[in-house]
């Protein structure tokens, strides 16, 4: 069977991968994917951090961590797996298939990462990063992200304050690497300073470390 353009050599790997504790139930002695399901939680979560590190290089740390929650969510991987029609294919046992498992987001967001884990194994990693750049990274997370940026605005508007002041304190090194070094004013009182390998960066850092004061 062929899943995302990958043909198995081992069936039996993808069949386990689509099979759901409920079938099992019923059938005494079928392997389940829940085992799968732990070792693609692993797989996903490092081929997410890889993706977004290479695709967004000024992206500081803490922004970097709720993009990446944001593509690996139930939402957006029982997304992926309709997109790849996981759900059809799906072995449920009668009662959970009655009562809609097969279009259910956390049974197709397990399957997915079950089918993801089974490909590892079957045929290592260039399928999968293939996989979930194309089933999951190729689209908008299903949960919007905001950056520190934007959140720090919103709070301050919240609070009828006026919008953050980015001043870059000091910039250093050669061309290729220069390192920056950004203070966030808010009512003209220095809160946070960011440090970065462009503005950008350096300024998310600032606003990330002003969110996390109390003295806003």
């Amino acid at each position: 069977m062929t899943i995302a353009g990958y043909a198995f050599k081992d069936p039996f790997l993808l069949e386990t991968a689509l099979t759901h504790s409920s079938y099992a139930n019923e059938r005494p002695k079928t392997p389940y994917n829940e085992r799968l399901e732990f070792l693609g939680d692993a797989v996903l979560g490092l081929i997410a951090a890889e993706y977004l590190y290479s695709g967004h290089p000024d992206m500081p740390e803490g922004e970097l961590t709720k993009l990446r929650a944001g593509y690996v969510c139930e939402q957006s991987l029982a997304a992926a797996a309709r997109r790849l029609g996981l759900g059809d294919l799906l072995r449920l046992g009668r009662g959970e298939k009655a009562d809609g498992g097969d279009a259910r987001d956390s049974i197709l967001a397990d399957a997915f990462e079950a089918v993801l884990a089974a490909m590892y194994l079957d045929g290592g990693w260039e399928p999968c990063r293939k996989m979930v750049g194309e089933a999951v990274f190729s689209r908008p997370p299903a949960v919007p992200v905001r950056d520190a940026k934007s959140r720090l605005q919103e709070v301050l508007q919240g609070q009828g304050k006026p919008g953050p002041e980015y001043r870059t304190v000091s910039e250093s090194g050669p061309d290729h690497k220069k390192t920056f070094i950004v203070e966030v004013f808010i009512d003209g009182r220095s809160v946070a300073r960011g440090t970065g390998r462009s503005k950008k960066q350096a300024e998310m850092e600032a606003a990330e470390k002003a969110l996390n004061r109390n003295s806003l």
